[in-house]
Order: structure tokens, then sequence, then C-alpha cells
């Protein structure tokens, strides 16, 4: 746990989160300033801020974030119609909080992605 990061504090329940799902490994929460009307953040229990930091048995973090990005979506009952799940890595490419974090989102029609 890194003592200054909000996910983290969140995780411990130090700062109050909208929690959809939670195993042993990862929760999933609300984000607060939705971008879609189902818009979840899957995050791992352990603190990494990056992809690029791991060793070969971390990758396992991010199985556990697709198995609860799964959970999530049924929850939801967005699983059928559809949905997009998004990691962004670093300044560029839109990383705001530094603990490696997977946006689900869903619940309308999703435009096709663009750049800039």
């Amino acid at each position: 746990m890194d003592p200054n990061c909000i996910f983290c504090k969140i995780n411990v329940g130090e700062i109050p989160g909208d929690f959809v799902y939670r195993d042993s490994d990862t929760f999933v929460i609300r984000d607060i300033a939705p971008k879609a009307p189902v818009h979840l953040l899957v995050i791992p229990t352990v603190h990494v801020e990056r992809i690029a930091e791991f060793c070969c048995e971390d990758f396992s973090i991010v199985s556990a974030m697709f198995r609860a990005a799964k959970e999530a979506v049924q929850i939801e009952g967005i699983a059928e119609r559809g949905y997009r799940l998004i990691i962004n890595q670093g300044e560029e490419g839109g990383q705001e909080v530094p603990h490696l974090h997977m946006h689900v989102l869903g619940g309308m029609h999703l435009r096709a992605m663009g750049m800039g």
C-alpha cells in the first residue's frame, strides 16, 4: 500500500468508494466523474503504478483484473450489450492516478475511438 495513493486509501476504507465488486486481488468501484452511464474502475489491491514495472509473476494481476471486470459487467447488466475496457498508462496515455487500473465503459452505444 502506498499511503499517498487514493486507490490504496479506498481499498482499506480510509476514503469511501462506491463498490460494485471485491475479491482478494481486486476491487471495482464506480468512477466519480463518469464518461458513460456505466463507468467502473477495476483496481488491483496491490499498489503498482504501471505495467512497465511488472516482473514475470506480476502479470497475474492483469488476469485478476479481467476476472473482476467480467464479474462487474454481469452485476451491472451490460455483459451482453457490450462495453469498452481501457488501461491508460503514463502521462501521454492519460493516466491520472498513479495506480494501475482499468476503466469499464458501457450502458450506451460508444463511438469509435479517435486520437486527440
